[in-house]
């Protein structure tokens, strides 16, 4: 099941997609969602961000290729970090290059959205409290992050957290290919195979740390090939058995 949330004339929706058309939802997917009977042309409705989550929960370094092309060591526990709610935006949107930032760069990643508040989980049961699975793209200011030395500027910017087009239920995430376009060229691919910490094992360890509520997502991290951006690029994340987040570069 795909589950989206739209614009349509002056209203915002819930919906499950099929095929061309969204089936509209009463209520949200977290609380009791149940179909109104109303549907919709894919044509005619504006996608959103598929959810509009209170924190975005990032894993750093979590493909080896990716640590040593920037030359880190992986970690021997995952390491978090946090993008702000203003971050979020949805397909279409524009990917922001601001002033202050000379070098900012994609990276293409599969995100874990929560389905119910979850808190202490063990591994065994992370499954149960995810609602399913998204494109996300952990937008980066580099200079900003080597600067810094700390990572909330750099990756903090209004639009520098694209997420949908939708979130794909009932998905198994273990061995999904992740792969950047920029511009119609290949910039990243890897399996989620690869992950030093798979998806169960995040949710865990995050959990231990922070109660995750309903539509928080997790980004879990992004594969070797990360690298810059200029304004006019198009920016495409495809997960296979998600979809593709299509942003362009303003």
């Amino acid at each position: 099941m795909l589950l989206a949330r739209v614009r349509a004339g002056g209203r915002i929706a819930a919906g499950v997609v099929s095929e061309d058309s969204v089936r509209l939802l009463r209520g949200t997917f977290f609380e009791d969602p149940v179909l109104t009977g109303e549907e919709l042309p894919l044509a005619d409705a504006r996608l959103l961000a598929p959810v509009i989550p209170s924190k975005v929960v990032c894993v750093g370094r979590n493909y080896a290729d990716h640590a040593a092309e920037l030359g880190n060591e992986v970690p021997e526990e995952p390491l978090l970090f946090l993008k702000p709610s203003t971050a979020v935006s949805g397909p279409g949107d524009p990917i922001p290059l601001p002033a202050i930032s000379e070098r900012v760069d994609h990276e293409a990643e599969l995100g874990v959205v929560i389905g119910r508040l979850c808190r202490s989980v063990p591994v065994e049961e992370a499954p149960k409290y995810v609602l399913g699975y998204t494109c996300g793209n952990d937008v980066t200011a580099r200079d900003l992050q080597q600067r810094d030395g700390q990572w909330a500027r750099a990756k903090g910017f209004d639009g520098f957290c694209p997420l949908g087009p939708w979130v794909a239920t009932d998905l198994d995430p273990s061995d999904l290919r992740v792969e950047c376009r920029v511009n119609g060229e290949v910039r990243q691919s890897a399996r989620t195979s690869l992950l030093t910490f798979p998806p169960a094992f995040v949710v865990s360890y995050v959990s231990q740390v922070m109660t995750l509520l309903p539509g928080d997502v997790i980004l879990t991290g992004t594969p070797s090939g990360v690298g810059p951006l200029a304004s006019g690029d198009v920016v495409e994340v495809d997960v296979e058995g998600v979809g593709v987040l299509r942003n362009p570069v303003a």
